[in-house]
């Protein structure tokens, strides 16, 4: 069986007083979870812990995300956590505060039978 990605949502989170990066990433998988409902499980029988779940997180401090926790955020499939530099960082120099904004992109692989589904025209 081949692995195929089934999904890709992104979302972007932010901390805007602590500089918590762990918060901001963990806020920034919560938005992309809300844009999508997987209902594919349970219509096609599909046992939800069969889906490797990819997420790549983007801040401008890397090491200061805690990817065993952003990796317990998620309610289904095996997470795997990268955190890579990106985000945004937001300096308020009359507040010296630092904003960190998070962003998110998670991947839901599954393993398909090569040739088990095909795309059919809508006409059809």
């Amino acid at each position: 069986m081949t692995e195929r990605r089934i999904i890709l949502e992104m979302g972007s989170g932010n901390d805007l007083y602590g500089e918590d990066y762990t918060k901001a990433a963990c806020r920034a998988v919560h938005d992309a979870l809300h844009h999508s409902s997987i209902v594919l499980f349970k219509s096609l029988g599909i046992d939800h812990r069969e889906m490797r779940v990819q997420v790549t997180i983007g801040v401008q401090e890397p090491e200061r995300v805690d990817a065993a926790v952003v990796a317990a955020e998620l309610p289904r499939g095996r997470a795997e956590v990268s955190v890579v530099h990106g985000g945004l960082n937001v300096h308020d120099p009359v507040q010296e505060t630092t904003h960190v904004v998070a962003t998110a992109a998670i991947a839901a692989l599954l393993p398909l039978e090569e040739g088990a589904w095909r795309l059919c025209d809508a006409a059809e």
